[in-house]
């Protein structure tokens, strides 16, 4: 089985979308399997993080905000990728330092998520877009 989650961005943070994925494994009549998640952007990544306390997604984007600062930052005058936006390049490189896919395991339908887990966009771009991501079960 497979499937498209579209996820709509408003800029730069972090974008719970578990509810849309369980429902669709629910859905699916998959007993026992795993399900591949992947982003289908180079500007955009996936996690798996804890989805109780917000504050642990305002300190994600805050921590690699300062890990890749905007092609503005003096201490990013070396990068060439600049025609985009100031935060072109930085979100590439963002995305090549978290993960684009996951793989969770589906054990009598339904995802074998721990309690505090959520599936999260990363949208790495300072406006806002329309990201894909495919779903597979095998």
């Amino acid at each position: 089985m497979h499937t498209e989650f579209e996820i709509e961005t408003r800029g730069q943070g972090t974008y719970e979308f578990t509810r849309d994925v369980t429902r669709w494994v629910a859905d699916s009549g998959t007993g026992e399997g795993l399900l591949t998640l992947f982003v289908r952007h180079t500007s955009a990544s996936l996690l798996i993080q804890e989805n109780a306390d917000p504050e642990v997604q305002v300190d994600l984007r805050n921590f690699f905000a300062r890990l890749v600062p905007p092609t503005t930052d003096p201490s990013m005058a070396y990068l060439t990728h600049t025609y985009e936006g100031p935060d072109d390049m930085p979100a590439h490189i963002k995305a090549a330092l978290l993960p684009i896919s996951l793989q969770i395991p589906i054990i009598n339908g339904t995802m074998t998520l721990g309690t505090w887990q959520g599936i999260y966009l990363f949208e790495h771009r300072d406006r806002q877009h329309r990201r894909k991501v495919a779903a597979l079960i095998r």
